[in-house]
């Protein structure tokens, strides 16, 4: 089990260092507002649903799209734990298209902690099924 940091909610780090993102950011006009909470079980979770606007082929959201999706994820799981990193290596399985104006949800976790290295992986699933998975490892961002 990966603790929590003493003093720091995910929207306080969030707010601090990722005002702007397209992707967490809700006050950022073009993003894609996704709105991240911590669970019980150490993971972040948020649920989505994007318009044709945001499909590659018809009525599948485009991959580029998926990526930023699973990687904020990833990010946000880090901030639920006090920990500010950026992306180092992500890799990311498409194992079935996720179809536009549907819900889905976008769910992370940390597997392993060595600093300044955070392994983290992400899934995303619609309809009851896995539909993309990513790993990654973010290295600690200095002050």
């Amino acid at each position: 089990m990966i603790t929590k940091a003493v003093g720091h909610s995910l929207a306080d780090v969030r707010t601090r260092v990722h005002r702007d993102c397209v992707v967490c950011s809700l006050s950022n006009e073009q993003g894609l507002h996704l709105n991240f909470r911590a669970t019980d079980d150490d993971e972040i979770t948020a649920d989505f649903i994007y318009d044709k606007s945001y499909q590659g082929y018809p009525n599948l959201l485009h991959g580029g799209v998926i990526s930023a999706i699973l990687d904020g994820a990833m990010t946000n799981c880090l901030f639920a734990r006090g920990c500010v990193a950026v992306t180092a290596d992500f890799r990311i399985k498409f194992r079935h298209p996720v179809i536009v104006s549907q819900i889905a949800n976008v769910r992370a976790w940390i597997t392993r902690i060595t600093p300044p290295i955070f392994e983290v992986k992400a899934e995303i699933s619609q309809s009851g099924r896995i539909t993309t998975t990513s790993i990654a490892k973010f290295m600690e961002k200095p002050n």
